[in-house]
């Protein structure tokens, strides 16, 4: 009977964490480990990128696989739907379109996606409430290349943030936190005052190398985020 992945998997990391293979030591190679496991290279190969996923190894073309000097930990985020947040805190949700507009993509924003955006975008701001209260301001530019549909989507009623969840799926996505002040624009909007400092969240997502939207998300003075690694 040919040995599965996940049982090939845990021999190797119990050998890297029994220091039979120490950090910074190649490892044998994919067919050496099949014969060596009586399995497919197939078979090795899935356990390898599994571990290299969770941050064990390092697997780098033509060099082989390595035990990394420092396990890398990495934080996985999920797209939150503010709504789902909102409620969750005990308050009740209330969503608000104030802009929309299609206007040809904005050299910076091309610049962001990665020069791939080509034509039309759909630009979004809209404003989540909880209990009456400004929450979240959503600042948001949708791909028409690669979402036409948004175009003619009721977003008066449904924020783009559930939208887009129920609509289309990512397979790659960059997310970048930081501080930022408001401007007059965002002051207005979550009913604080200019130069307050902000938590900014900006998130840039892609379906198979195609681009589908930018969004710069802003809270209220006092949010946080937690994450578990």
């Amino acid at each position: 009977m040919k040995t599965a992945f996940r049982n090939v998997k845990e021999d190797i990391r119990n050998r890297i964490l029994k220091g039979v293979w120490a950090p910074g030591d190649l490892l044998p190679n994919e067919v050496d480990l099949a014969i060596e496991f009586d399995c497919a290279r197939a078979t090795v190969n899935r356990a390898m990128r599994e571990l290299a996923d969770e941050g064990l190894v390092e697997r780098k073309r033509k060099a082989g696989t390595r035990v990394r000097q420092a396990p890398l930990r990495q934080a996985r985020f999920s797209i939150p739907i503010v709504r789902q947040e909102i409620e969750a805190r005990g308050q009740i949700y209330r969503y608000a379109l104030v802009d929309r507009n299609v206007v040809e993509t904005p050299d910076w924003l091309r610049a962001r996606l990665g020069g791939t955006a080509t034509g039309q975008v759909l630009h979004l701001a809209c404003v989540h409430f909880g209990d009456a209260n400004p929450y979240q301001f959503e600042d948001r530019w949708i791909n028409l290349a690669a979402l036409p549909q948004a175009a003619d989507a009721d977003f008066n009623s449904l924020g783009p943030n559930e939208w887009l969840v129920a609509t289309v799926p990512f397979s790659d996505a960059e997310i970048s936190f930081s501080a930022t002040t408001a401007d007059a624009r965002t002051a207005r909007h979550l009913g604080c005052s200019e130069g307050d400092a902000l938590f900014l969240a900006e998130r840039t997502t892609w379906w198979e190398d195609q681009p589908i939207t930018h969004v710069r998300l802003l809270f209220q003075r006092g949010y946080r985020m937690t994450t578990r690694y």
